[in-house]
């Protein structure tokens, strides 16, 4: 039986330990929480103090950054990344290589659609189609 974990020298120099998340055997790095339920694939990668709760589905390749909060039964499609600090809403659908910026606030039930950008620190609402609703 192979290990658990692996550990990553970030862009600081200093060394991170991410261990296999038992859904999914992508990397989350120790100081994240993950909720059991959640499935993070392979090739993902959670750092440190990220929150994700139950139901959430974070594909191949994704990065979730530092301080993210993802919401229950959100979706994180392949190769997204979720900057540090962005909040996603409960039930929310993020693109596949679509970026959220640093501190951005996706709500309750979005669809953000693959390949777009969400700027640092703006608040995002669509309805079930995908189109953004006046804040």
């Amino acid at each position: 039986m192979g290990k658990n974990y692996i550990d990553i020298e970030n862009d600081h120099g200093e060394m991170l330990r991410y261990r296999k998340h038992v859904n999914g055997r992508g990397l989350v790095a120790h100081g994240a929480k993950v909720h059991p339920s959640a499935l993070v694939e392979n090739g993902a990668y959670v750092e440190p103090g990220v929150q994700i709760a139950a139901g959430v589905r974070v594909g191949r390749g994704a990065w979730i950054e530092s301080d993210a909060v993802i919401g229950p039964e959100a979706r994180i499609e392949p190769h997204a990344h979720i900057c540090a600090g962005a909040v996603i809403g409960a039930g929310a659908h993020i693109g596949v290589r679509t970026q959220v910026g640093h501190n951005a606030r996706i709500a309750v039930g979005s669809l953000i659609g693959d390949d777009e950008i969400i700027n640092d620190g703006e608040a995002v609402a669509t309805d079930r189609r995908g189109l953004r609703l006046a804040a």
